[in-house]
């Protein structure tokens, strides 16, 4: 049994919860494996936003969150604590502050919107991101003005007004933005107000709709509102309707793994 330095983590079970067996030497083949085992097997989710559980930036709740109650999270507890296991392995990580793009304002989020992973590898940096819903499934080479391929599509990063760098997804022929980002270093503490935004303003969009997703391979899975979804090879092969609450868990606990007695107690 191993132990991150600043969280009293088993590293042995939270590689058990995203099913990773492979190698833990710090190179790009791992942090790519890593993060695509993450993205595969811990959804993204505000449902506790939506039963008026209070998400906290502690790492000690997150890690018995995500990886004893078999829950998933938003970005604040995904990728901080994705980082977490990324320094107990001995990757040259630090945590991100970045500005989410909303179409309909046709602008970017405050700061600390978004909570992302930078890693360095043999004096390359990758950007690296396992909360932030459809997004890539590998890290993106922190390298401007190149158009990288992915699983989930295509990518590209350019420097934005002098401090930010853009990443931006290719959708029906045109760059998307997705979000600015600083490389700076942030703690994790920083994050805190926005965190506390997003779970309590009426103009935050987690507080508009429960929301869980989780990627396969070649699809998607997700439940928004009371409305269930899933894809596979960019076609809908399944949506409906749940109509009740027991429709509700039931299709929970199929696709996610998530038992009613775990909501009402997180």
């Amino acid at each position: 049994m191993a132990f991150a330095n600043n969280l009293n983590m088993d590293i042995t079970k939270y590689l058990y919860r995203i099913r990773y067996t492979g190698s833990l030497t710090p190179t790009k083949e791992v942090l790519a494996d890593l993060q695509l085992h993450h993205l595969l097997n811990v959804p993204f989710e505000n449902l506790d936003i939506h039963y008026q559980n209070p998400i906290y930036l502690d790492l000690e709740k997150i890690y018995s969150k995500i990886i004893d109650e078999q829950r998933g999270g938003f970005c604040y507890e995904l990728n901080g604590l994705f980082f977490e296991l990324l320094i107990s392995l001995g990757f040259n990580a630090k945590r991100i502050s970045a500005r989410v793009f909303d179409s309909k304002k046709n602008d970017y989020g405050k700061e600390f919107d978004h909570l992302a992973i930078i890693v360095e590898i043999q004096q390359n940096e990758y950007l690296v991101d396992v909360g932030f819903g459809d997004f890539t499934f590998n890290p993106l080479h922190l390298k401007l003005n190149e158009i990288q391929n992915d699983q989930r599509g295509d990518f590209i990063i350019e420097k934005y007004k002098n401090e930010y760098y853009k990443v931006s997804k290719l959708i029906d022929g045109k760059w998307q933005p997705e979000y600015i980002f600083s490389p700076e270093t942030r703690e994790l503490k920083e994050f805190g107000g926005m965190c506390t935004y997003h779970q309590t303003s009426p103009y935050s969009h987690f507080t508009q709709k429960r929301l869980i997703t989780k990627p396969s391979i070649n699809g998607r899975v997700t439940i928004t509102g009371d409305q269930l979804k899933i894809t596979e090879n960019e076609k809908v092969i399944l949506q409906k309707s749940l109509t009740n609450k027991n429709d509700w868990q039931n299709h929970l606990k199929s696709y996610f793994g998530i038992d009613e007695i775990i909501l009402k107690n997180s």
